[in-house]
């Protein structure tokens, strides 16, 4: 009697991190693609703080509109950022409650890639908003240093990942309770805006709002990004800069990435 063959045992297949992520991206990418109109109409809330409260800032300086546009500008950079990235976990949320946020756990792909792919989904939308803005202000005097608007695109990209992340930790934290999400979100979002000096500059603030602004990350991305498009590359606001949003990514990725790997 021959031996009954043995078929040799199947080995686990381990889900490749980078291209699992590229699939993640361009999942995400493409109803932006497909539907531009969400895109554009993020761009609203931007354009009415260039086109109403940039006027006023110009009347109270007095000085030119080019030179307080140098200064508003950048700001109004961070802040598409900062709304747009910190929102983002409301996507997530609706596809805990439909369900489909279920079915891509048992995907065969791995968890890290889910968080990842979605936070760096991020970075075009950042993007093409930032130049759009930037374009708009040009012909009113803002001045355009090509390689500083470059680095300044990087870093608000770098900064916008760690915040998406942390919108997306949110969001599986709070699960189905979208009015916890938006509760905890505005609590964090508009005292991060105002602390760091984007609207309005905090020189003439009281002492303890400075002392808190000092160590407010977004406050010193937004130096940076001043620094970076007046074309001041070696300002040492520059390097605060690049130091607080690499922080903000790494513990943005630390905890979102956490988050999906305990979610069930």
């Amino acid at each position: 009697m021959s031996a009954t063959p043995t078929m040799p045992p199947a080995t686990a297949v381990r889900p490749s991190l980078p291209r699992n992520t590229w699939h993640v991206l361009t999942r995400e990418l493409r109803p932006v693609v497909r539907d531009p109109f969400t895109l554009i109409f993020s761009l609203f809330q931007p354009l009415v703080f260039l086109g109403l409260f940039g006027p006023l800032l110009v009347g109270q300086s007095g000085a030119p509109a080019g030179e307080t546009l140098q200064w508003f500008v950048p700001g109004v950079l961070v802040m598409i950022v900062l709304f747009g990235t910190g929102a983002t976990g409301a996507n997530l949320q609706y596809e805990i409650m439909t369900g489909s946020h279920e079915r891509t756990l048992v995907a065969p792909l791995a968890r890290s890639s889910l968080l990842v792919g979605r936070a760096l989904k991020e970075v075009a939308p950042i993007v093409v908003q930032s130049l759009v803005i930037a374009l708009i202000a040009w012909p009113f005097g803002f001045q355009l240093n090509l390689p500083g608007l470059a680095i300044g695109l990087v870093l608000l990209a770098v900064f916008g990942v760690g915040l998406g992340s942390l919108s997306y930790a949110l969001a599986l934290a709070t699960k189905d309770r979208e009015w916890l999400f938006w509760g905890v979100q505005q609590a964090l979002i508009f005292p991060l805006m105002i602390l760091s000096g984007m609207l309005l500059p905090l020189d003439a603030g009281p002492a303890w709002m400075r002392a808190v602004a000092s160590v407010n990350p977004v406050n010193w991305v937004v130096q940076a990004e001043r620094a970076l498009l007046a074309g001041d590359l070696a300002n040492p606001v520059v390097a605060w800069g690049w130091l607080s949003a690499l922080g903000l990514a790494a513990v943005g990725l630390w905890v979102g990435i956490r988050s999906i790997r305990r979610s069930n």
